[in-house]
């Protein structure tokens, strides 16, 4: 051990952390079998908690966990199939049991084999805030929003005051305002896209101007309504090797989660469109 070096001792621990959580999670997904046949009993255990605690260092809510799972996923049989074989750890099932119904089940039983657990906990949020309140959620259930819970600078709520004060609506000074934003970064938008459909990219790197155009009309947030992630990735939504450049129209900054998310749509539409 001590004439490893720290890179081999690190992929050392990395190899058998991975091992374990892969033989964790099969051994997991025999619980519900183990209890039904009360194999614990046979073996001298007095619950299968015990059995588990003792065997795989499993606590009991842990145990309670995937025994729920098991019996809310007995009419859903790829999920169900997911579980008891140890494909999908618990930790990720558990975050779509709620939002399952027997017909959306492959669809999950997709998304639980493709995306990391962050990505399923964004998704389920999601699809819940879109069915409540359409696809953007609303800020409070208020009509209107007090312009001091907008975090408004003291010298511009201050003259926002005074010009209300004054009889002028503010409602429709800000609407222009926002109307006059909007246009500006449409023509914007549109110079760029004309700049770059004129020659190919000569690389994947996206240049400055265009991404400083991407933060003037999204912020420095993923651009999902609903999300209220920081950007951390600058998606294609027209793949970059097909369309042959960085036109502003295809671009979306996304937060890590919905980054991974969009790639799992791309690329069931690319099997879609090669098998069609």
């Amino acid at each position: 051990m001590k004439n490893l070096t720290d890179k081999d001792l690190y992929k050392l621990c990395k190899k058998y952390g991975e091992s374990a959580l892969i033989w964790r999670r099969k051994f997991t997904g025999l619980l519900p079998e183990v209890n039904r046949r009360r194999l614990y009993k046979k073996k001298g255990f007095s619950s299968v908690f015990e059995f588990a605690k003792k065997l795989c260092g499993l606590s009991e809510e842990q145990v309670r966990r995937v025994l729920n799972l098991e019996e809310r996923f007995k009419d859903k049989p790829t999920l169900h199939r997911a579980l008891v074989s140890g494909e999908v750890s618990v930790n990720k099932l558990a975050r779509v049991a709620a939002i399952t119904t027997t017909e959306n089940e492959g669809f999950w039983a997709e998304k639980v084999q493709q995306l990391p657990q962050s990505a399923i906990e964004t998704l389920v949020r999601d699809i819940k805030n879109e069915k409540q309140n359409g696809l953007f959620e609303p800020l409070n259930g208020e009509k209107s929003v007090r312009a001091h819970r907008l975090e408004l600078e003291p010298d511009v709520l201050h003259e926002l005051l005074k010009l209300q004060g004054k009889g002028i609506d503010v409602n429709q000074l800000l609407r222009e305002f926002l109307e006059h934003r909007r246009l500006e970064i449409a023509r914007e938008k549109e110079k760029l896209s004309a700049e770059e459909g004129a020659l190919p990219a000569k690389s994947r790197y996206i240049p400055v101007k265009i991404k400083r155009h991407l933060e003037k009309e999204y912020g420095k947030k993923c651009s999902i309504g609903s999300c209220r992630k920081a950007a951390a990735v600058i998606h294609h939504t027209q793949r970059f090797a097909l369309a042959g450049g960085h036109n502003p129209q295809y671009l979306a900054p996304l937060c890590r989660e919905h980054h991974a998310i969009a790639h799992t749509i791309d690329a069931k539409m690319r099997v879609m469109r090669d098998s069609g």
